[in-house]
């Protein structure tokens, strides 16, 4: 992996709801390299978004009780307050949002609030149009000029995504973070918006969190996962031996999952039930429930992060025997 740009240390984040505790991330560890595309994946509640939320210190509510180390350049975020924070957020660390419309200003042209971001580096404003629209040519926005002076409604799906890719841009930031940046877009455009995140890779050496449910994304653009499942990242690794040798039954569920190319080849896996809401900590694997694999270990231990590889860890029983070296991430 390159030079560490960003490490999670033993992340636990609990919301404080009636009865009790939500556990919405529970022990989430990974470290993210410069230039790097690295995948956090998983179904939709098992808290992939809000380990992105904390990152940028964005939790809704002011309710989290939130545990372990977030470490930007080996500085705890954790630390910072809000003023540090609003120096680090756009500049150092940039966020695309899942629902561009919802991040865009209606009243305002597109270019004009991708402008609004690059003054705050003391530009002059003829610069930074220049800028807004070599961005909007970066991100293969058709029409450039004319798209730049558009309103939000204007712009198809795709078309917001680029502006908002190319907003978080704007300030050259050392980590993208990138949540669910293909929702609700035809495929074609999906391909598109990919595309564009592994050339940003290549030409700015930044490096991307990609948030996903989609594995058939992950294969497209990753150099390493993270696969999460009810709060807790259940097996991690290299692109090449998570797709090749997915240890973890969840893993190997939802892989199984993924669209088949004729109708030959069967109908697609479904995995019973759904993430679980995590109340109060009791001992064993949260997925044990929906696992074709558990034992009644499953259910009354904690599993600990089997090494596979140096480069590949799984955090369940079935994977490499006790002969396995367990360790932390």
């Amino acid at each position: 992996m390159s030079e560490e740009l960003l490490r999670l240390d033993h992340l636990c984040i609990d919301y404080k709801v009636k009865g009790g505790l939500l556990s919405a991330v529970h022990d989430v560890s990974f470290s993210i390299g410069r230039g790097e595309i690295f995948a956090v994946v998983g179904e939709s509640g098992c808290g992939k978004s809000t380990v992105a939320h904390s990152i940028m210190n964005l939790l809704p509510g002011g309710n989290a009780r939130v545990s372990g180390e977030i470490l930007f350049k080996g500085k705890d975020l954790r630390t910072c307050s809000e003023k540090q924070m609003e120096a680090i957020r756009g500049k150092e660390i940039g966020m695309i949002f899942q629902n561009p419309l919802d991040s865009l200003n209606p009243v305002y042209t597109t270019g004009t609030q991708v402008q609004e971001a690059i003054l705050l580096d003391r530009v002059e404003r003829q610069e930074a149009w220049n800028r807004v629209v070599k961005l909007y040519q970066d991100v293969k926005m058709p029409d450039a000029q004319e798209r730049a002076r558009s309103y939000p409604h204007e712009l198809s799906g795709g078309m917001r995504q680029r502006v908002m890719i190319a907003m978080m841009l704007s300030r050259n930031p050392e980590l993208l973070i990138a949540d669910e940046p293909t929702t609700a877009l035809d495929v074609t455009i999906e391909a598109q918006i990919l595309e564009i995140i592994k050339d940003l890779k290549e030409k700015y050496h930044t490096a991307i969190m990609l948030i996903t449910h989609n594995f058939g994304l992950v294969a497209e653009v990753a150099d390493r996962i993270a696969v999460m499942y009810a709060g807790e990242v259940v097996e991690w690794g290299d692109v090449f031996e998570i797709f090749e040798q997915p240890k973890h039954p969840y893993t190997r569920l939802l892989m199984q999952a993924l669209p088949r190319r004729t109708k030959k080849e069967g109908r697609l896996q479904t995995i019973d039930g759904s993430v679980p809401r995590i109340l109060d900590q009791k001992p064993g694997c949260r997925f044990a429930n929906r696992c074709p694999m558990a034992s009644e270990r499953c259910f009354a231990q904690t599993p600990e992060t089997a090494m596979v590889s140096p480069t590949h860890g799984c955090r369940c029983f079935a994977v490499g025997g006790e002969e396995a070296q367990t360790c932390q991430q």
